[in-house]
């Protein structure tokens, strides 16, 4: 028996029209059936193939809809997030994605044992895969998608470039022929002119994707974007196509349903990029005309249909300085980046698709849809800007975020204490804001940002906060290019930590040891006995100590006295400032509350495996407290005689062997780590002495994998 559909207003984001205002679905049973009517199928269990944020974000429209939804997890994901939030959860094989995430039949079998009616792809992983959309359809499950022959034609870049030439979508001309040999591919690269995009035919995501800028180095690139697109989409064919310096990357959000109809709901600005990879989106794009939003809109919509197309997907355009548009590429599933498109518009994308894919309509025409407002997406990784974005792993020791709220989304799929894998996409979060306009929307995602703190592995959140800043940004001044254009002001030379930040460190320990003494039941005057601190002496009840930290490399020499008072004189160098607070605990966070010469400060305050952690609407700053030399060790990476691992990965491909002369600069290996491929290269010339690792096997961080000869020393 169908349950009955109550339909239950919630709150929106203001000044949007009741039609497209998010809706709230109370069932009265666990689950929601469909209306028996033509065309129309059953979703009351979903299975969600995918991890991570994506599985959590639809997990949640899914029990705001009544639809009970299914995990899948690996070995690595046992105490993730997605597993905890779903109704039913299983183990489907080993942390590798190919024998999990990526194994067809492991998830056909757990959506078949669970009664599942459908299967949300989620994004990556097998969400634009022919073969999979095909095997759903073949056991009768619902693919929460387009169908298999839009996955296809979209996912193929030359065929997908013909069917949009025919449909009157402008596009970028290029190589997308059958001959795959370098020397026609060189060939066709010297004919279209450098600099030249290289990329995969089924590629997607920054994946299998290069630059070759001159013919001398075409086959390099050629063949580093041939091995990851393997390794990403099992196909290594390739097309050729001109390169346009300093464009803007401009999506547009389609939708499809099976009655034939697709509307557009206005584009995206994915324009700033590192590793071909979005870092920061935006709704709607800075500075587009409504003449060329409809142009934009009208393209993307007749792209669409040129295939049929069913549910959400996203038309890809490179735009230059004139904004003239071509197709670059259709991605046939849900963007990471749709939660902006959701902001500015009022819908819920995820519920959309899975009454699309259950055979309803759209429930909104072309004219009911509306701009309103605008909205921000900051991607949060744990990498290390600082060195090439390289990404990370490890745990999460401490992590907070702003509170979520109507004009603000976390979107996650982790919590403090669990760890971002090595094995999977390194993001930690997406956080989207709202506002009315774009600079209240800029203001309100730099504030958020200062407030999502995280501890315990190197993340990009300062970077967002510096890229946000940048007066370009702000200007709306943006391409795909922006990083390297405005690297120095967005790298600055590291500056020492500042005296009162300093002082604000040593006030927080000095609090921190105080708060560890009071739990012994030490008498006040006994608090600054040399017994109880590792300070110098007393005298006349004030008492000096001397304290270092190390402010990166630096070490910073500390002077303090003790006041009657329970303030500090700490002098650095030649200054003396005068310290004063205290601890307060607002439930789980520490906050130092202090005056430094008169200044009011307020600082989140974490001390963890001997490092201070403070955290400011100013910023973040770590310092260490300095071990003693018989404790430390020689890290790995601080030795000129090896090539270190820079991360845990595979190693893919060995060039050198025992005996090889290599200048600096020259590729030794290829590691495969946190789906990316990372070229190592040799940190200096010199002769190999010893090769560590063999194609296919792993390696971990910091581990030498290429040892060279000893230099003799000069006379």
């Amino acid at each position: 028996m169908a349950a009955t559909l109550v339909f239950v207003r919630r709150r929106g984001c203001p000044g949007l029209s009741a039609a497209l205002q998010p809706r709230k679905w109370t069932c009265g049973h666990m689950s929601v059936r469909y209306a028996s009517e033509a065309g129309r199928s059953k979703i009351e269990k979903v299975l969600i193939a995918n991890r991570g944020e994506i599985a959590c974000r639809v997990m949640r429209t899914a029990k705001k809809m009544g639809v009970q939804s299914v995990a899948v997890y690996s070995e690595a994901d046992r105490n993730s997030m997605h597993v905890s939030l779903a109704d039913e959860a299983y183990l489907i094989g080993p942390a590798a994605s190919q024998l999990s995430y990526l194994a067809m039949d492991k998830i056909l079998q757990v959506a078949k044992t669970s009664g599942a009616q459908a299967v949300h792809p989620g994004y990556g992983f097998l969400s634009e895969n022919t073969e999979f959309a095909e095997l759903c359809k073949k056991e009768s499950i619902i693919f929460v998608g387009p169908p298999s022959s839009a996955i296809r034609d979209m996912g193929i870049k030359s065929t997908s470039k013909s069917i949009m030439s025919a449909a009157g979508v402008p596009i970028i001309e290029g190589y997308h022929g059958e001959d795959q040999s370098d020397q026609h591919l060189r060939e066709q690269a010297g004919a279209i002119g450098y600099p030249v995009m290289i990329k995969a035919v089924r590629g997607g995501g920054g994946k299998g994707m290069r630059i070759a800028r001159s013919e001398e180095e075409f086959v390099e690139q050629l063949e580093s974007a041939r091995r990851e697109a393997i390794k990403s989409f099992n196909d290594d064919v390739m097309l050729i196509e001109k390169f346009v310096d300093n464009p803007r990357h401009v999506e547009v959000q389609v939708f499809g349903d099976q009655h034939g109809n697709a509307v557009y709901l206005f584009e995206r600005d994915c324009s700033v990029q590192r590793r071909h990879q979005k870092i920061i989106e935006e709704a709607p794009g800075p500075g587009i005309s409504p003449e060329v939003r409809r142009k934009l809109g009208e393209a993307a919509v007749r792209a669409a249909k040129a295939v049929n197309y069913v549910g959400a997907g996203t038309v890809e355009f490179i735009m230059d300085s004139k904004h003239n548009f071509y197709f670059m590429e259709m991605n046939t599933r849900l963007q990471v980046e749709h939660p902006v498109t959701e902001m500015v518009t009022g819908t819920d994308l995820v519920e959309w698709q899975l009454r699309v894919a259950a055979g309803e309509r759209i429930p909104v025409t072309q004219d009911e849809i509306t701009l309103n407002g605008h909205a921000f997406e900051a991607r949060i990784y744990a990498e290390d800007p600082n060195n090439n974005f390289m990404p990370g792993a490890g745990p999460l020791l401490h992590l907070s975020t702003p509170p979520a709220e109507i004009d603000t989304r976390i979107e996650t799929g982790v919590r403090q204490g669990d760890e971002v894998s090595v094995h999977y996409d390194p993001m930690i979060a997406k956080l989207v804001v709202w506002a009315k306009d774009r600079q209240a929307a800029l203001t309100k995602l730099k504030y958020c940002l200062r407030q999502y703190n995280i501890v315990g592995l190197s993340t990009n959140i300062d970077f967002l906060l510096s890229l946000s800043g940048h007066p370009a940004f702000e200007a709306g001044d943006v391409h795909t290019n922006f990083i390297p254009q405005h690297y120095n002001e967005l790298f600055p030379p590291k500056k020492g930590t500042s005296s009162e930040m300093l002082c604000q460190a040593a006030l927080g320990l000095i609090l921190k040891e105080q708060v560890l003494t009071n739990e012994f039941n030490l008498k006040w005057e006994d608090r600054f006995s040399p017994f109880a601190s590792s300070g110098s002496r007393r005298l006349n009840i004030l008492y000096t100590r001397n304290l270092s930290l190390m402010d990166g490399e630096n070490k910073v020499d500390m002077k303090i006295n003790y006041n009657h008072d329970g303030s500090f004189d700490i002098k650095i160098q030649d200054r003396v400032l005068k310290v004063s607070g205290e601890l307060v605990n607002e439930g789980d966070v520490t906050y130092l509350k202090c005056s430094v010469d008169g200044t009011l400060c307020k600082s989140k305050l974490i001390i963890i495996d001997n490092t201070i952690h403070l955290f400011s609407m100013d910023g973040s700053v770590q310092l260490s407290i300095p071990i003693p030399k018989y404790l430390s060790e020689v890290s790995a990476s601080g030795t000129q005689r090896a090539a270190v691992a820079p991360m845990t990965g595979t190693i893919e491909k060995v060039f050198v062997k025992v005996g090889d002369k290599v200048e600096a600069g020259d590729p030794l290996m290829v590691m495969i780590a946190m789906k990316m491929e990372h070229t190592i290269r040799s940190p200096k010339a010199g002769t190999i002495k010893k090769v560590h690792f063999k194609e296919g096997v792993q390696a971990s961080r910091h581990a030498p994998l290429v040892e060279f000869e000893e230099e003799a020393e000069s006379e």
